[in-house]
């Protein structure tokens, strides 16, 4: 199988099958006598799992070592599981993290007039200052 074929049943691009391979996340695949590429079934499977372990949240480092596994007959699947739950927790940590960014933008949005003045409150907290245009005015007077 030539890797514009592997491509379309993998759903990557052939850049990112040379990347993947560059990185030595897949086996690599041996080589015709013309030079190309030659992909196996294995490849394929491979390739698949690295996509969609990508899709899923996984780092290259991570797909890695979920590829070792995949290839190890001796692996565990309580390994793969104990990788797969670390991944939920770090992406329930990430959700957390969004939400009160989210909950602190929409706090600074409504604290701010969102009119013509340059007095804007989420400058201001942003910057950690109190320092206001209307304060500014008070103070030269």
């Amino acid at each position: 199988m030539n890797i514009s074929d592997v491509a379309k049943k993998t759903g990557l691009t052939s850049k990112a099958i040379r990347f993947y391979e560059e990185k030595g996340l897949v086996t690599a695949p041996l080589r015709s006598e013309n030079g190309y590429r030659s992909y196996t079934a294995k490849h394929l499977e491979e390739l698949t799992l690295l996509r969609q372990a990508r899709q899923v949240g996984f780092t290259l480092e991570e797909c890695r070592e979920m590829i070792s596994l995949f290839n190890d007959p001796h692996r565990h699947s309580a390994d793969v599981k104990a990788r797969t739950l670390t991944k939920v927790a770090e992406i329930e940590s990430h959700i957390l993290e969004l939400t009160q960014m989210r909950e602190r933008l929409l706090a600074l949005a409504e604290s701010c007039p969102g009119d013509e003045g340059a007095d804007c409150p989420i400058i201001n907290n942003l910057a950690g200052c109190c320092h206001t245009a209307s304060a500014e005015k008070a103070r030269r007077a």
